[in-house]
């Protein structure tokens, strides 16, 4: 049976502060905190976990990370969310847009105090193509 990757179940990466980062996540993303342990800490939803490691940031390693949400509507009370809470947005006035190119999916995105850059989107629905009925003879 070939290999065939599941959901990501946590990643990892360096913070200048584990705690501090782990309190943005959680009142900004409303995460939960897992646990913590020597030189880090765990936040996480039930989708996916994040591993918060002391040490230097390097956002440049990965241009961003995607969280899906369920909908348009979603991605908007997001939008409004981070807002209030005064999230560096990119796109001041314009922050949700397609994810690039001829992508059909709609993201915003924005940083975290340590700079890395994450996304929120909403994967386009497929096209549903109706039957058309046969006239009958």
């Amino acid at each position: 049976m070939p290999l065939k990757l599941g959901p990501v179940g946590h990643f990892g990466i360096s913070v200048n502060d584990p705690q501090k980062s782990a309190r943005w996540w959680i009142k900004t993303l409303n995460v939960k905190k897992r646990f913590e342990f020597p030189g880090g800490t765990v936040v996480g939803s039930d989708d996916v976990d994040v591993v918060l490691l002391k040490g230097t940031p390097h956002p440049e390693v990965i241009d961003h990370v995607s969280f899906h949400l369920p909908s348009m509507a979603a991605l908007r009370a997001a939008l409004g969310e981070l807002k209030r809470k005064g999230v560096d947005l990119e796109d001041p006035g314009d922050e949700i847009g397609s994810e690039g190119g001829d992508s059909p999916n709609m993201g915003l995105w924005f940083r975290d105090p340590d700079g890395y850059r994450w996304e929120l989107s909403v994967l386009a629905k497929p096209k549903r193509f109706r039957k058309r009925k046969r006239a009958r003879r």
